[in-house]
């Protein structure tokens, strides 16, 4: 099964976060002493993984001293019954944390993406980052005063006298587009960011910014960076993408004409291309996209003709 037939990659993550269950103190608790409650460990944003590169997960039963060494444990959610959490040992060197863990190395999830089921690479990304948000969140943006978790790790509220805000882990949006031309002959818009190596080329993708819609953003983002004004915005799906708080949305839209102008700072250069130009690249090793980005699957799609 080709990748961009199955789950998108960060996605197809079965685990019941238990809503309702995760803002008792008590019951996030008694999960924590259950001996099959689950531990995922990170270290900085890195899975912790095996010999063999396979994510470590310690049963509490085993691992008790990974929780009294984490800078947060934070609880994700259940799994066929067993709560699983995950652990942050960014508060301890690269080999204090390995040696805890029982690790070999720490990896990031992106480079071990290819060979975890859509489950375990969803876990391990949710697990990321949650962890990321809340090392990012120590302090109240209004008052400067300490924040503490609460909710198994999915808020935080600030100490601070007369605040108390309370924060929620931030998603920061993003649209990615496949341009389509207009017309004959059947082309897509694909451009080299500046950075990016000589041959390679990708779907255009930015934020969304405060007061637009996704379709907004994808129209300005285009007119932006390539120059090029789009009909037709067609939403094709989204992707979880927590590096360190995304959220992918995808899109097809029609260019209103050929003319492209690269802004010389996003992108340095944009061009359209064949189905058959694509195929060559296939044929000759070139990837179409990144494996674990929802652009593999926006390419593919539009290569095989599907929407």
């Amino acid at each position: 099964m080709r990748t961009d037939e199955r789950t998108l990659a960060y996605g197809g993550g079965w685990l019941d976060r238990a809503a309702a269950l995760r803002a008792d103190p008590g019951w996030i608790a008694a999960r924590l002493s259950d001996p099959e409650s689950v531990l995922l460990p990170l270290w900085r944003d890195r899975c912790l993984v095996s010999v063999d590169r396979a994510p470590v997960r310690r049963s509490a039963a085993e691992a008790a001293g990974l929780c009294a060494a984490a800078d947060e444990t934070v609880f994700l959610g259940l799994d066929a019954g067993r709560a699983v959490f995950a652990v942050d040992l960014s508060g301890l060197d690269d080999a204090e944390a390995r040696e805890l863990a029982g690790a070999a190395e720490a990896v990031d999830v992106r480079v071990l993406v290819g060979g975890l089921g859509a489950a375990e690479a969803a876990v391990q990304a949710y697990a990321k980052g949650l962890l990321h948000w809340h090392r990012g969140q120590r302090f109240c943006g209004g008052c400067g005063a300490a924040t503490v978790a609460g909710d198994g790790g999915h808020t935080r509220s600030c100490t601070g006298p007369g605040c108390g805000r309370l924060l929620f882990p931030r998603i920061e949006p993003a649209v990615i587009v496949l341009v389509e031309a207009p017309g004959e002959p059947e082309r897509c818009l694909l451009a080299r960011h500046r950075g990016a190596a000589e041959d390679s080329w990708s779907t255009l993708a930015g934020f969304v910014e405060v007061g637009e819609s996704l379709e907004d953003a994808v129209r300005r983002e285009l007119a932006e960076e390539a120059g090029v004004t789009v009909v037709d915005v067609a939403y094709q799906g989204s992707q979880a993408w927590p590096f360190p708080a995304g959220l992918m949305v995808g899109f097809r839209a029609t260019a209103a004409s050929t003319e492209v102008r690269v802004d010389g700072e996003e992108l340095v250069e944009a061009r359209w291309f064949s189905r058959a130009e694509l195929r060559e690249r296939v044929a000759a090793g070139r990837p179409l996209g990144r494996i674990d980005s929802i652009d593999h699957h926006l390419l593919w799609s539009w290569l095989d003709g599907r929407s």
